[in-house]
Formats: C-alpha cells, sequence, structure tokens
C-alpha cells in the first residue's frame, strides 16, 4: 500500500509501505478520508512521535470501511465488513490502509459525510475529555475556548453550546470573528483590539467568570488572566503555541482554589481512549445527527497534496478542519 512518508528534509512523499499485518483484536479500515491536526505538525518535525507500535507515518483520525475483521474483534464486537466507521488512531491514518484495535472505531452518525467523520474522532475526543472530564463543565457555566478559528475550537464551541454553556472565544482578527460567527460564541474577542484579561475582570465584576478555560497558546498572556477566573475554576493547558512559559501567583492559586491542569489525548491509556470514544457514540453522537454539533470542514485537499495540505494549518488560515481525501 501506500502511505505519506517524512523525508530527511521533512518535505512529504506518496511512498510505498509494507501492507499493515492485523492483530486478532484488530479491523482492517480501508481508508476514505483522513483529517489533519497540529499534532502531524509536531510529529513532522521531529517533536511528537507516535506511541509504541504505531506505524511512523502521521494521521490520527480517519473515516473508511472495513474490509477484515479478526477473531477476537469479531467476538467481542458487532462490527461487520463492510461498515462505516471513523477511528481515533495512535498514528498511521495518512496512509490506503490501517489496523485498529475493535474499540476505537466509531459508527458514522446519521446524517453526517464521511469527509465530516474523518474530521471528529480526534478533535471530538479531545473536546469531550477537556469539556466534561478534566473541566467538568456543566450547563450554565462560562468556558474560555482561545484560538477561536482552530480546528478544535470549531468543535468544542458548539459542542459546550449544546450543553447550555456560555462561551467566550478568543481570534487575532476582525475578519476571524466573522468567519467564527456560525459557532455562536457569546463573547468574541479580537486580541489585537481587545486585551483578554480586561475582558475577563469585566466578567468577574458583571457575575459570569469563566469555569473552565481550554488554552492551546500559554506563553505570558496566561498567568494574567489566572486571578479573573471564578473560585475552583479549571485551566486547562493542551499546548503552547504562544510561548512555554508564563508568570503565576501561587497565591492567587490556592485562595482561589484555582486548578491548572495539563492534558493531552494522545497520552491516554488505550482503555481510558476506549471510553471517551464510547461516551461520545452515548452522549455527542445524537446531537451531530440533530445538527446541533458539526465539524466545520475549512478546505479538502487530494491525500498527494498533504504537503499543500499541511502549508494550510503552518500559516494558520484554515477556520476549521482540513482533510485529506483518498478517492
Amino acid at each position: 500500500m501506500k502511505a505519506i512518508l517524512v523525508e530527511k528534509d521533512r518535505s512529504l512523499t506518496w511512498s510505498e509501505v509494507p501492507d499493515p499485518v492485523m492483530k486478532d483484536e484488530e479491523v482492517l479500515v480501508k481508508i476514505e478520508c483522513a483529517a489533519l491536526n497540529r499534532a502531524d505538525l509536531m510529529q513532522r518535525e521531529g517533536n511528537y512521535p507516535p506511541p509504541p507500535g504505531c506505524p511512523e507515518w502521521m494521521g490520527l483520525e480517519i473515516s473508511g470501511e472495513i474490509v477484515k475483521i479478526g477473531k477476537e474483534a469479531a467476538k467481542k464486537s458487532n462490527w461487520k465488513l463492510g461498515d462505516k466507521v471513523c477511528a481515533l488512531l495512535g498514528g498511521g491514518g495518512y496512509a490506503e490502509y490501517v489496523t485498529v484495535k475493535y474499540d476505537m472505531l466509531m459508527p458514522i452518525p446519521e446524517n453526517c459525510s464521511m469527509v465530516e467523520a474523518a474530521a471528529m474522532p480526534e478533535a471530538f475526543a479531545t473536546a469531550y475529555l477537556n469539556l466534561f472530564i478534566e473541566g467538568k463543565i456543566k450547563e450554565g457555566d462560562t468556558l474560555l475556548m482561545n484560538a477561536g478559528a482552530s480546528g478544535l475550537a470549531s468543535v468544542i464551541i458548539p459542542m459546550a453550546k449544546a450543553f447550555g454553556i456560555r462561551v467566550i472565544t478568543t481570534v487575532l482578527s476582525d475578519e476571524l470573528a466573522a468567519s467564527i460567527k456560525h459557532l455562536n460564541a457569546e463573547i468574541v474577542v479580537n486580541t489585537n483590539k481587545e486585551n483578554i484579561v480586561d475582558v475577563l475582570k469585566q466578567q468577574l465584576d458583571e457575575g459570569h467568570p469563566v469555569t473552565v478555560a481550554i488554552d492551546c497558546l500559554g506563553g505570558e498572556i496566561m498567568g494574567k488572566c489566572l486571578p479573573y477566573l471564578e473560585h475552583g475554576a479549571r485551566w486547562i493547558m493542551i499546548a503552547t503555541l504562544a510561548g512555554d512559559l508564563t508568570e503565576v501567583n501561587l497565591r492567587n492559586i490556592f485562595v482561589r482554589n484555582v486548578r491548572i491542569i495539563g492534558s493531552t489525548l494522545r497520552s491516554r491509556k488505550p482503555e481510558v481512549k476506549a471510553q471517551i470514544l464510547a461516551d461520545l457514540v452515548r452522549d455527542i453522537w445524537p446531537k451531530v445527527s440533530s445538527g446541533e454539533v458539526k465539524p466545520t470542514i475549512y478546505k479538502t485537499f487530494h491525500i498527494t497534496e498533504a504537503e499543500a495540505a499541511h502549508d494550510v494549518l503552518y500559516r494558520g488560515e484554515n477556520v476549521g478542519k482540513v482533510v485529506l481525501t483518498l478517492d
């Protein structure tokens, strides 16, 4: 089969690789679509290696068709040949085929395309993990979701809204603010015009403090925001695109009972990931089928154009998810 390989100069090539060897608890999926994530860029740059046993090529979420089922997978699941599925992977999605443990698969929700389905497993699982498991967010709470034009925000914001959560998000321009209007966040802050610290202070003073923050930026501004959260708030760090260092008033942390939580999906144990996927199918898939929650698809590329697709993420121009297709 073929897969996207990273060459020594970090360019991407569509190259021949060995066919995957399926274990008894796995199924073989013929891939139709694979979605991009920033973790793919980090892996390409040598900073985010795949877990042991996973293929060396990138790709954390796919949609496709089951073409082979292992003996144990057949006993322990209800999957059938020909089932259309989406899957959360440790890696290996930029390819024609991938083997997946039976409990890392999910059915395609009703009223959902294969392109949309490919954009859901990693992003939706990350959203669910950080909103409901780490964040313990509930109806009536206020969420701060940084980088509102990102692919992850395009999932987290509507997911939060579907559960009655008030949302504040940040962007870098009025153009980006207009582009995410359909996500219906209550407050969109253009941080080139407004200081997010001032906004959070005002929200606290007005009785609408942030309960949970999901932050992929970090940097100097993060520490400055912490004094203006709800008592007992959770600030969840998932990446540090704006910088690894910040200054924190530790007294504020214990006096206001604020929790700073580091969180990544990829590092979770397989059984934890499997439970998150089962929770998604139970709690979120009905809202996908009804149209309450949908991924925003920015652009699709053929798999052979993976480098051009990566460039979209490197330039930060995408509003929503970028997806590779294998048709």
